[in-house]
């Protein structure tokens, strides 16, 4: 065996061994995946609700969206009961504005 051949050895035995160390490294400690990021903490109650404006001016069926942030929470008219906006009367798709409901006050809750 002559020495260029034994450090070639040598150096794709290390390199196996990196590349083990590497892909068995999650094992004993698996990385956690969240479905949500930071910036987006919505929560989209299911189904439609009816949505009456604060002002009283009206009821419409829509979304309700609340910001998990600061617990505001936003009506997104769908103006029927699917659970996105709807115009049967125009080809394009309609864009819902959100109206805004109210706060919850998640400050003030002890654990």
């Amino acid at each position: 065996m002559t020495r260029v051949d034994l450090y070639t050895k040598v150096v794709l035995t290390m390199i196996a061994g990196l590349l083990a160390v590497l892909a068995f490294r999650p094992v004993p400690h698996p990385i956690t995946v969240q479905a949500q990021s930071a910036a987006a903490n919505f929560y989209l109650e299911p189904g439609t609700n009816t949505l009456r404006k604060p002002d009283g001016t009206g009821q419409l069926q829509g979304k309700v969206v609340i910001d998990l942030r600061n617990g505001d929470a936003w009506g997104f008219p769908t103006l029927s009961g699917a659970p996105y906006p709807v115009d049967p009367t125009d080809t394009k798709p309609p864009v819902s504005e959100p109206i805004y409901l109210g706060r919850f006050d998640f400050a003030t809750i002890k654990p």
